[in-house]
């Protein structure tokens, strides 16, 4: 049987609260880490909330930033491009120009801006296959630059220009093959916000018509810098 508390000897006694305070320590430990883990899923569960809020609102912001280019409508007024050289073109509204100079190959979209955000033109590419097909674009660093800066605003329309003006490159002899043929010219345009950021890759066609003008046309669109839209 036990002894009572009473007879207990003062070693006894000394050790029985010895284990007592070790057992409300390891009770205390317990419920220490308990706590503990609870605020930590309390704060990794805080964490998660948090990021994918400010991930929502930054792809909100990105949204509100974001151009979008296309060809212009038919009722859109004419724009008027011209180029270093003192050429000019008056061109309608979905349509192009492509002609061949004495020292120049000279093309010109008329654009419309359909996305939120003011659109800067970054550079160009022409492709002169046969087919355009289902044909990725180029790599970026292989586009040609433009000599001026080009935006257009939200909603409004502006162009774009590119040149070739050097008769050995190849770029210059497809272009004037494919004018003075009549035949599909087929342009990658790059742009992106006025961030400097969210680039895009529209691709753009030029068909001939029947007078010696161009109609324009829009094939596809790529992102460059987020996932593309299909």
């Amino acid at each position: 049987f036990q002894r009572r508390p009473e007879r207990l000897s003062a070693a006894e006694r000394a050790a029985q609260r010895v284990i007592l305070a070790t057992e409300w320590v390891a009770v205390s430990s317990i419920i220490t880490a308990g706590a503990t883990l609870v605020l930590a899923v309390a704060t990794f569960a805080s964490v998660r909330s948090g990021t994918r809020t400010a991930r929502i609102a930054e792809r909100s912001l990105l949204a509100g930033l974001r151009p979008l280019l296309t060809t212009s409508r038919p009722e859109d007024p004419p724009v008027k491009v011209g180029f270093h050289d003192d050429k000019w073109f008056r061109i309608d509204g979905g349509h192009a120009a492509a002609e061949v100079g004495d020292d120049a190959v000279y093309l010109a979209i008329p654009l419309r801006n359909v996305g939120s955000a003011i659109a800067v033109l970054h550079g160009w590419t022409l492709y002169t296959g046969e087919s355009m097909g289902d044909r990725e674009h180029p790599p970026v660093e292989t586009f040609r630059r433009l000599t001026r800066d080009l935006y257009i605003a939200p909603g409004e329309v502006g162009f774009w220009q590119g040149a070739f003006r050097d008769a050995s490159e190849q770029g210059f002899v497809d272009a004037r093959r494919r004018i003075e043929a009549r035949e599909r010219l087929i342009i990658d345009v790059l742009y992106g916000d006025h961030e400097l950021g969210q680039r895009s890759i529209t691709r753009f066609s030029l068909l001939p018509r029947a007078d010696d003008g161009w109609f324009a046309t829009v094939g596809r669109h790529w992102n460059v810098d987020r996932p593309n839209p299909r």
